[in-house]
């Protein structure tokens, strides 16, 4: 198949348990490319929550930013990181620093931010010896499989984050707020409601209330929409917990997350989180030069386990202020 102006319907391979996959002739110029088809790789996107393009054969974090920015346009600047990523350039990082032998479970990119990004963009440089798939599943689906008494609480408590910053593990002041000046990150906490105390060390601990359920801006749907179990410590290699645990004692882990009215989230919860994931997971091993493009508030992602050189590279895009991201000023006192 060649790279003129598509059929959707036609070309688009359609499985149960991966995502759609467009297989194209590698062009000559994949910025251009991308650019050209924006509008029909989009409706898939809009149709399916996630598309997965094959062919184009990206080798560089530039021709992967030419390609984001074809079917995105300007790229969005990440703000409250919770692990460090490098800065490629134009508004491209890469994946997540995460121990290959550790996954990162599903969760939607920000959804602790004010801001998020509607659309994630990966595009896979090297492709590991095996696993490492950037795997998807589908937040209205999700949301419905969960148990109804279970759903309702978050959907009417929402969930919290917490976190303390150090310098031994975890995204750094600066890597998170873009300043290490405190009247600079106090400042982004006041406007973007998070609540923060800075402790005796110089540290920093933060807390903030999201809603774990909003309606996707475009269709008004319902989706499932937060990183309750990705970020709580449950989820945590054993190993991993009890040695956080034991450093930074249970008040002052990297990061943890619990019910809206501030109770612990049990480990049984964050398992059936987890267990009903796995159950909508669709994962298609990455290629060289392949090409994803993520609804990031209908679609949640992960990235297993691998072993082997791995560089998948990200952008975030259309920026979304969600109406219903953020509590009442009522219900954060609370």
């Amino acid at each position: 198949m060649s790279s003129s102006p598509l059929a959707p319907a036609l070309d688009v391979e359609r499985r149960p348990d991966g995502p759609p996959v467009l297989r194209v002739d590698p062009p000559a110029d994949p910025g251009e490319w991308a650019a050209r088809h924006r509008e029909a790789l989009r409706a898939q996107v809009a149709e399916h929550g996630v598309l997965l393009v094959r062919g184009l054969g990206l080798r560089e974090p530039a021709q992967a930013g030419a390609a984001f920015t074809g079917l995105a346009g300007p790229l969005m600047t990440e703000r409250e990181a919770f692990a460090p990523r490098e800065t490629l350039g134009g508004g491209v990082y890469s994946s997540t620093a995460w121990p290959a032998n550790q996954p990162m479970c599903m969760h939607h990119e920000l959804s602790y931010a004010l801001q998020v990004p509607g659309l994630m963009l990966f595009a896979c440089l090297t492709a590991p010896a095996s696993g490492g798939a950037t795997a998807t599943a589908d937040a209205e689906q999700v949301l419905q499989a969960l148990p109804t008494a279970l759903a309702e609480r978050f959907e009417h408590e929402g969930w919290l984050l917490t976190r303390s910053y150090n310098d031994e593990i975890g995204a750094s002041l600066a890597e998170s707020f873009g300043t290490e000046d405190r009247a600079g990150i106090e400042r982004y906490c006041r406007e973007n409601a998070i609540e923060f105390a800075w402790q005796p060390d110089g540290s920093l601990r933060t807390r903030q209330r999201r809603a774990a359920v909003v309606r996707h801006p475009v269709t008004g749907r319902r989706c499932w929409f937060n990183q309750i179990a990705f970020l709580n410590e449950w989820t945590l290699a054993p190993e991993v917990r009890e040695y956080l645990t034991d450093v930074y004692g249970e008040d002052g882990l990297p990061f943890n997350t619990r019910y809206g009215d501030g109770s612990p989230i049990g480990e049984d919860v964050v398992q059936l989180l987890n267990a009903t994931y796995e159950q909508h997971t669709r994962r298609e091993p990455w290629q060289a030069g392949d090409l994803m493009l993520i609804d990031n508030i209908r679609t949640a992602h992960s990235r297993e386990p691998f072993d082997g050189e791995r560089q998948v590279v990200v952008g975030m895009a259309d920026p979304r202020s969600l109406t219903d991201s953020c509590p009442t000023p009522e219900a954060s006192r609370r």
